[in-house]
């Protein structure tokens, strides 16, 4: 019979590079802890990206009755990034990879008396990845750490972390059947596979049909079977597997089970505020809640392998997945066998669950490295591994926002999907309409995806008057609910997925009021607050309830004569009161606006479908400036709204596309642009040298481009003076 203990308790850690044999002779004076943990719960969330990047040691002593068995096994389920792990002072394995599941046999190593230690390091180097990307990379044991004992005759437990079993379902949806094909890895002769209460002898594999198959159709009905195999020593493994086809089409877009299926939804970073991704299952409950109250069919789970218990949790739930590994930002020539093994751990452990729909390659592989051969050779590869392993599936890729449409590395895996910031990092956002638009017509045959879109929010900043960078609630609703709209006029998008569902750490960040915080979530990083933006996608999303959400609750103080009141539900009318007095009734779609007189203090209630929402509001004569991020770009906000301008003539309301197209313009402008990326080093050559990213930055106009780039009034206004004397 087969024994799983889990080693939570009993561990002293030691933040040190150290020989194992220091290691373990100091393990006694080291911090005690518990499974999972990480040395990067406090100094990889609070910026300065100066947290603890080096190796540390987990010790400890196990004891008789753990280690009494056959054969025994050590498995550790996410250490980051590199381990190695000794017993006894002796070195049995190492594993490069933080994110995936790795077992060592201890049998055979076994002392009276036998001391455990494992080095973890998540220093930088030049072939595990992820190295370069926007978020902490945390170090440590973060997940459990178990012992298995087996039989002598027990299935396989080393190769790639396997379960052992593999299900590989095939759906005939005009029979209404399922014929499952059960693969086994053992060392014995014979195995019993049990399916659907059907049991078959066999030495390896044996195959089944389910007629009148239940499907694994989503969030309607995510039903799960489950596949049994025995040994005839006792030891069993089982996995459960689902019944359901995936396919994508260039013009319709998804589907499951052979009807249109839009996949709208998030992006996951596994993180917690005040734990790192030393989570618990409870945590992992507490996210799937959330993603089910949001109403999404679909989850990106970035950038990395994600917790085994969390892929449960979706085929649970019926949501379909994206499952990634972390080839990110920036290939590294010593780092492709790394991708292949992190890829095949990846497949070889995720393969069973149903919720999983495609591999994703790499993400924005492009930011930081060319589009070369040994680039577009590693990605060939890995597409080919992915096929190999798994023909069942589809390949895909995240690309970054600055790579050209036509580049060859599009064509490598099945389907793809950008990433895009127009309206927040650069540009408008009817830019991303446009780019859709121009990708589809020129590539009709071709099926492409959204995988990332967000803009940063913090819930303390405010605006009646939001705009771009100024992290304000407001704006980042106006922004989703422009993005939202484009997702909905285009169904040929085969998925969508905001960037992020939650806040999460990223060290070297310093914006927006908080330190090592990207705050595209929808949630915050300890999922206590809902911003704005959360509620639009879930009136447009959850059909499961009514609701009503009253935007702006935190915006209590302003200062305007009329205010705009904006309600996000899912419902088809909504009344607005305030004071107890019916203002307005509106019949639409997830949006609905109201303008009232601001006179004093307001209760404002929204009410729609036998649901409501409360808030209070209040006139203020004076701007509350805690709301302005940025006080000194707010005061300079709108003075050009005031200035005569001859239209005649050009201004800093051109385009820079525009202006460039006249000779003397186009001189003062890129002069000026030409001193201020000598400021900027590597970054503006890169904006340089990317004909795509001009072309972007082409059909911004000047005030636009001058105040994301931190430009001053006076230097805006000089800009301006010149322009305005050059005639058109």
């Amino acid at each position: 019979m087969r024994k799983i203990t889990t080693l939570t308790e009993g561990w002293r850690f030691l933040k040190a590079a150290i020989p194992v044999d220091t290691a373990m002779a100091y393990a006694t004076q080291g911090e005690a802890v518990t499974l999972p943990h990480t040395w990067n719960v406090i100094d990889g969330q609070d910026g300065g990206n100066d947290y603890y990047r080096g190796t540390c040691w987990y010790v400890r002593e196990l004891t008789a009755e753990e280690t009494d068995a056959e054969r025994l096994f050590l498995e550790i389920n996410g250490a980051a990034m590199t381990a190695e792990v000794y017993l006894n002072g002796e070195k049995l394995a190492r594993h490069e990879g933080g994110y995936s599941t790795f077992r060592v046999e201890l049998s055979g190593h076994l002392a009276e008396k036998n001391i455990l230690a494992i080095s973890v390091s998540n220093e930088d180097n030049t072939s595990v990845y992820p190295q370069k990307a926007d978020f902490t990379f945390y170090g440590g044991l973060y997940r459990a750490v178990k012992l298995i004992a087996v039989p002598e005759e027990h299935f396989e437990l080393l190769r790639d972390g396997t379960p052992g079993i593999k299900v590989t379902p095939v759906v005939d949806l005009e029979k209404k059947s399922a014929t499952v094909t059960v693969e086994t890895w053992h060392n014995g002769k014979t195995v019993d596979i049990t399916v659907n209460g059907e049991t078959k002898t066999v030495e390896r594999t044996a195959e089944f049909v389910i007629e009148n198959v239940r499907l694994w159709d989503g969030l309607e009905d995510p039903y799960l079977y489950t596949a049994t195999a025995k040994l005839p020593s006792g030891d069993e493994v089982s996995t459960r597997f689902g019944c359901r086809v995936f396919a994508c089409d260039s013009e319709k877009g998804f589907f499951l089970n052979g009807r249109s299926y839009p996949l709208r939804g998030v992006s996951r970073h596994q993180d917690r505020k005040g734990k790192g991704n030393a989570l618990s299952y409870e945590d992992h409950k507490a996210d799937m809640a959330i993603i089910r109250e949001l109403g999404a069919n679909t989850l990106r789970l970035a950038h990395y392998q994600h917790a085994q218990e969390f892929y449960d949790l979706c085929d649970e739930n019926g949501i379909v997945v994206w499952a990634e590994i972390p080839y990110i930002t920036m290939h590294m020539s010593g780092g492709r066998e790394n991708t292949l093994s992190q890829m095949r751990e990846l497949i070889t452990q995720c393969y069973n669950h149903p919720c999983v729909a495609v591999w994703g390659l790499s993400n924005e592989i492009t930011a930081a490295s060319a589009v070369n051969e040994e680039l577009l050779e590693n990605h060939r590869a890995l597409n080919e591994l992915c096929h190999r392993m798994d023909p069942t599936r589809l390949t895909t890729m995240a690309d970054v926002f600055m790579l050209e449409i036509d580049s060859p590395i599009l064509e490598i895996p099945d389907i793809n999907s950008y990433n895009l910031y127009f309206g927040w990092y650069l540009g408008e956002l009817e830019q991303t309409d446009e780019f859709f638009d121009e990708y589809h017509a020129k590539y009709p045959e071709r099926v492409i995806g959204f995988s990332e879109y967000g803009a940063d929010a913090n819930p303390a900043f405010h605006s009646s008057r939001p705009e771009k960078g100024d992290y304000t609630e407001e704006y980042q609703a106006l922004y989703h609910e422009h993005m939202l709209a484009m997702i909905e006029a285009r169904p040929y998008l085969w998925a969508t997925h905001v960037w992020n569902l939650f806040d999460f750490a990223a060290d070297g960040r310093d914006e927006g009021g908080k330190h090592g915080e990207n705050q595209k979530g929808l949630v915050t990083f300890d999922r206590s607050l809902r911003k704005d933006a959360f509620y639009l996608y879930k009136a447009a999303w959850n059909k499961t309830e009514p609701f009503v959400h009253l935007c702006g609750k935190r915006y209590e103080n302003r200062c305007e004569e009329t205010t705009e009141i904006k309600v996000y539900s899912n419902c088809g009318e909504v009344s607005l009161y305030v004071d107890g007095t019916l203002i307005g009734t509106q019949s639409g779609k997830t949006v609905f606006r109201f303008a009232i007189p601001l006179m004093g203090e307001h209760l404002i209630r929204a009410e729609a479908s036998g649901v409501s929402d409360t808030m209070c509001i209040r006139r203020v004569s004076e701007p509350d400036e805690s709301y302005i991020f940025n006080k000194a770009a707010a005061s300079v906000t709108n003075w050009f709204d005031a200035d005569e301008i001859d239209p005649e003539c050009f201004s800093i309301n051109d385009t820079l596309g525009e202006i460039r197209s006249h000779p003397q313009a186009g001189a003062v402008v890129d002069a000026m642009m030409a001193k201020g990326a000598s400021e900027r080093g590597d970054v503006a050559d890169a904006v340089k040298d990317n004909p795509a990213l001009q072309r972007m930055l082409g059909r911004m106009t000047m005030l636009s481009l001058l105040k994301q780039g931190g430009a001053d009034e006076e230097s805006i206004r000089q800009l301006n003076r010149i322009l305005q004397g050059i005639k058109k």
